[in-house]
C-alpha cells in the first residue's frame, strides 16, 4: 500500500521507515526520533504497538489506513471486563481474538522470554496483561460509530475471554490505551 495523499498522517505514511530502522538494528530508539514519529505527540508505548509495529502490515493497513493519526489523542483508562467480551477488532484479523482465546494457556506459555518476561506472572498474580493494549473509539474508524474497537492486544484479549470462559482467575477491571478524536483538531 502506498502513502495516501489526504492531509495529516496515515499508517501507510510510516511503512517505509519502520522497516528501515528495523533493518538498521537500531528499531524503535531510532523510529521514535523521526520528525513524523515526533509530530504525532503519541506515548512511546502507543507508537511502538501500532505505529512501529504494524505500519507494514497488511490487515492494519486496509483496516486503520484511512484515520488521520494526527487526530487522535491517548488516555490510559480502566475498562470492566464486560467491556472486552464483545469488543470487536479490525476486520481483517476479525478470527484473531477466538483464534487466542481458544487456548490462552498456549498464548500464555510461549510468552516468557525478551519483553515478555513476566506474562505469566502478570496473568497468575493480578488476573491481567503486563502491557496494555490499543483501543479507539470507533468514531474514529467510521465516523457516528460508537463504542471502542481493539486495534492491537487481540492476543491479551483473547487470553482474557479465554481464561473468562475456563473459570480462571481474571481482574474486574483492565489498563488500557484508548484513542480518541483529538482536542486539538477540533480547535
Amino acid at each position: 500500500m502506498t502513502p495516501t495523499n489526504n492531509a495529516g498522517l496515515h499508517l501507510a505514511d510510516f511503512s517505509l521507515d519502520a522497516l528501515q530502522c528495523s533493518e538498521k538494528g537500531y528499531g524503535f530508539a531510532e523510529f521514535r526520533q523521526l520528525p513524523k514519529a515526533r509530530q504525532l505527540r503519541w506515548p512511546d508505548d502507543v507508537l511502538e504497538q501500532w505505529v512501529f509495529d504494524h505500519a507494514g502490515h497488511d490487515p492494519f493497513l486496509n483496516d486503520y489506513g484511512e484515520i488521520d493519526l494526527s487526530g487522535i489523542d491517548w488516555q490510559v483508562e480502566t475498562l470492566p471486563v464486560e467491556d472486552f467480551v464483545a469488543m470487536p477488532t479490525g476486520p481483517s484479523d476479525g478470527d484473531a481474538i477466538e483464534c487466542y482465546e481458544a487456548d490462552p494457556d498456549h498464548s500464555i506459555a510461549v510468552r516468557k522470554h525478551g519483553v515478555h518476561m513476566g506474562v505469566k506472572l502478570c496473568w497468575e498474580t493480578h488476573g491481567t496483561w503486563k502491557r496494555w493494549p490499543i483501543v479507539l473509539d470507533r468514531d474514529l474508524i467510521n465516523p457516528g460509530d460508537q463504542g471502542l474497537q481493539l486495534v492491537e492486544g487481540r492476543t491479551r484479549v483473547g487470553v482474557l475471554r479465554g481464561r473468562m470462559l475456563r473459570g480462571q482467575p481474571i481482574a474486574e477491571r483492565h489498563l488500557v490505551w484508548i484513542g480518541r478524536p483529538s482536542k486539538r483538531s477540533a480547535t
